[in-house]
């Protein structure tokens, strides 16, 4: 089964205009993911951005990168242009890795890529366990809902994504913005309008949920940062330039 990975990206952004090509090690944001996701070996991969100046980025660091239109409301909408775009007919599993998360755990790449296979689920995600109360209060942290106690083995349904304070008593995890699609479920999904849901909390999965797409989620062992605001880059060049 083939898979595709394709990474959108763009430089607008409300809080952190211009991320992607923010510079940690010599190296843009966008290229330090992309060069990640091909350490994981699970399929081609491309950037998808509205953007020539992360195209140029991109290829000078050895990388592919296609144009797309500057009107998607979502990342999901974004690649899937992208894969029209590319008209590769052999395609059976689309990664969609989020382009300001250079911290990308590998392994938990890996593993979403192995579920998907092991199950021939139509979608599948990552989440992590939350840690902290914090975490747990912070409505900027997207939780994940599941019928069933995530362990590194199992693979159960999303019930809920949401962004409010829940019980803790329920299966509770920090959702981790990536996915991977059966390209026939993913061209399901962008065919469906916004749903009132998505649109009000500003999550795209609940498109998904809403419209009876069952969505599975595998346990990660990291919990990256992503780059959301100044702070969490000024974090996470400390991590990275740390580790060299």
């Amino acid at each position: 089964m083939k898979t595709l990975v394709i990474i959108p990206s763009r430089l607008a952004a409300t809080r952190l205009p211009g991320k992607p090509l923010l510079k940690i090690k010599g190296l843009s944001i966008i290229s330090h993911v992309f060069k990640k996701a091909e350490k994981a070996n699970i399929g081609e991969v491309i950037v998808a951005t509205e953007d020539q100046e992360i195209i140029d980025d991109v290829k000078q660091n050895g990388g592919q990168a296609i144009l797309t239109s500057n009107n998607h409301k979502t990342g999901t909408d974004r690649i899937y242009e992208a894969i029209k775009k590319l008209s590769k007919s052999d395609i059976e599993l689309v990664m969609n890795l989020q382009g300001d998360e250079p911290l990308m755990n590998i392994e938990d790449i890996k593993n979403l890529h192995d579920q998907m296979l092991k199950y021939k689920s139509k979608v599948g995600t990552l989440a992590s366990t939350i840690k902290s109360k914090k975490l747990h209060e912070d409505e900027n942290v997207v939780k994940v809902v599941t019928k069933e106690t995530l362990d590194y083995s199992n693979f159960p349904a999303a019930i809920n994504f949401t962004r409010q304070i829940l019980d803790k008593n329920r299966h509770i995890y920090h959702h981790l913005g990536i996915y991977c699609y059966q390209l026939e479920t993913l061209k399901n999904f962008v065919s469906f309008k916004q749903s009132e849901n998505e649109i009000k909390n500003r999550l795209e999965q609940l498109r998904a949920l809403d419209n009876g797409i069952k969505i599975n989620v595998a346990l990660a062992k990291a919990s990256p940062i992503g780059v959301d605001t100044k702070e969490d880059f000024v974090a996470i060049k400390k991590i990275m330039e740390y580790k060299s």
